[in-house]
């Protein structure tokens, strides 16, 4: 079914959410922000099952971060009824000064800080978790507001915080509150999308 039929028939927009393939990054390294390649064939993998699965003419948006675009630019190749956009607010965290540190060479002092305020902390200087659940909210509203089906190629932190909004909540304060767990590389995870009143 298009995403026009869809509309029309009054079937509800779905919302699918694709975390990159596996980064080329050793085990143990902080690389939120980290401009890295993600395994090229990993990737088109996860793209030749995408390019299965998903509805013709579907709008992609995607993280400018490499492992994401590698991502987009293999399943529109595979796809050449869909085409992707590039949205910086589906970027990974920033962690600033620690980003290519090896987690633990960071100072306990500082995962402490940032455990004990970890809604508002910037660890590494630059992002907080509420900073990232303020730009993910809002391209989560967008993409509501459309009501059309939807793609975002992204990664784990994001796709926590979608996990967190589409169920009501929009500020983290504790750290218990962030999803202990996310999708593996490759995975997709489906949401329905709210019926705009």
């Amino acid at each position: 079914m298009t995403i026009e039929a869809a509309a029309s028939s009054g079937a509800t927009a779905k919302l699918w959410l694709v975390r990159h393939a596996q980064p080329l990054v050793e085990a143990g390294i902080c690389y939120g922000a980290s401009d890295i390649d993600a395994d090229q064939g990993a990737t088109r993998q996860v793209a030749a099952s995408l390019a299965l699965t998903l509805p013709q003419g579907i709008q992609i948006l995607s993280s400018p971060l490499r492992r994401c675009r590698q991502l987009a630019l293999d399943l529109t190749a595979q796809r050449p009824d869909l085409a992707s956009q590039s949205d910086p607010r589906l970027a990974e965290m920033n962690f600033g000064c620690f980003e290519g540190q090896r987690w633990s060479d960071i100072p306990e002092a500082h995962i402490a800080q940032w455990t004990a305020n970890f809604g508002d902390w910037r660890f590494g200087g630059i992002e907080s978790v509420q900073d990232v659940m303020q730009r993910v909210a809002a391209v989560w509203d967008e993409t509501i507001s459309r009501q059309q089906d939807a793609v975002w190629l992204t990664h784990a932190g994001v796709i926590r915080a979608v996990n967190l909004i589409s169920a009501g909540v929009r500020t983290v304060s504790r750290a218990d509150q962030w999803p202990a767990t996310a999708i593996k590389f490759g995975e997709v995870q489906t949401f329905e999308l709210p019926r705009l009143p």
